[in-house]
Formats: structure tokens, C-alpha cells, sequence
């Protein structure tokens, strides 16, 4: 594990359905005009940060916000850090899903014919074992509700817990050390907006 490893979490802009509230995990859909516009504007915020790596997920809206943020061809595919796989609730929402199973909640019941809760906290620890062999700035352009876990996995919460960990369109946050801890790892931003 290195002290020095500081990794940061860019949400990506706005999505048609990240307005309407529908659970997007891999239907391909872009960015809004507003969600561009988002993505661009987190460019003042990073450009004056080294980064050592630049990972993406491979959904186009993550690529774009990548691209849009200034770092279009720097970006590396990374299969993991795609957003939760929410089989039979992909595109419904939340409120419309209670009607059918009430109480239903995605960090604690998974999605059938998806990821469970176990599924995303196994794929966070895997990237998060595999980040951890890097050290300097490490960009992730990913999606609300994985990042929200993966930063539950960075210090050491159970899955669920990231539900108090919500992330907001073309947001930034960071996952380090505690100054003079190497061995402690915190969430130093938090949902952090370039504006």
C-alpha cells in the first residue's frame, strides 16, 4: 500500500437518466448538453493536477466526461470501474421499483438478474488491490453508485454503507492517507463541484 497514492473519484456529468432518476448501469446512453457542459467545467479543477494514470469506464458517459475534462486520449479503459449492473431494475427508478418489491433497497438486495452487494464489493476490492500497487495522483472517471462503493471498500466500510456516500453529476472526490498515517486510508473530498 502507498502513502502516496491519491485517488480521484470523477463522477460523470449529467445522463437523460440520471435527470429522471432511472437506474443506469449498462445502457450506453451520453451525456445531456448540461452534463457536457459539467464535464468541461471539471477541467479547471484537475488540469492543475499531475496524474500518473487516468482510468475510465467504458460507458460512453464516463468517456465523455473523461475527454471533456481534458484528458480524451490519456484515458484508460478499465473494465471495472463500470457502474452497478442493475439486470431487471436497468432504466426503472427507485420509487417504481417499490411498487413491485416495497422496501427494496440496491446496497442491501442486489437487482435480480444483476450484481448483488457482494458482486460490487468484490469488483471495488479488486480494483482497489490492484490501484493500491500505484502511487502519485490516479484519475477514475466513473459512475454514482460504484463510486460510492468503491470509496466504502477504500476504508474499509461494507458495501451498504455506501449509501450514506452519495455522489452528485460531474462531482470530485478523493480517496488518500491520513497525513502522517500511510496505513490509514480516508476520504479526504467529498462530492466536490468544479463550480
Amino acid at each position: 500500500m502507498s502513502g502516496s497514492l491519491r485517488l480521484f473519484l470523477v463522477r460523470h456529468g449529467e445522463t437523460a437518466w440520471s435527470i429522471t432518476g432511472q437506474h443506469t448501469g449498462f445502457t450506453d446512453i451520453a451525456l445531456t448538453p448540461h452534463g457536457e457542459d459539467e464535464a468541461g467545467e471539471l477541467a479547471s479543477r484537475l488540469r492543475t493536477v499531475q496524474f500518473t494514470r487516468i482510468l475510465t469506464s467504458p460507458l460512453l458517459r464516463a468517456r465523455q466526461t473523461c475527454e471533456l475534462a481534458g484528458f480524451g486520449a490519456a484515458g484508460e479503459i478499465d473494465p471495472d470501474l463500470v457502474e452497478w449492473n442493475y439486470g431487471d431494475y436497468e432504466g426503472k427508478r427507485t420509487v417504481d421499483i417499490h411498487e413491485e418489491r416495497p422496501g427494496w433497497n440496491v446496497w442491501r438486495d442486489g437487482c435480480p438478474h444483476g450484481e448483488t452487494p457482494a458482486n460490487v464489493s468484490d469488483r471495488a476490492d479488486r480494483l482497489l488491490a490492484r490501484l493500491r500497487e500505484l502511487a502519485g495522483n490516479v484519475a477514475l472517471f466513473t459512475h454514482g453508485q460504484f463510486g460510492s462503493a468503491l470509496a466504502a471498500r477504500w476504508i474499509g466500510l461494507a458495501v451498504i454503507e455506501a449509501q450514506h456516500l452519495a455522489l452528485g453529476p460531474a462531482s470530485i472526490s478523493m480517496l488518500a492517507h491520513e497525513a502522517g498515517h500511510p496505513k490509514i486510508p480516508v476520504i479526504a473530498l467529498w462530492n466536490a463541484r468544479a463550480d
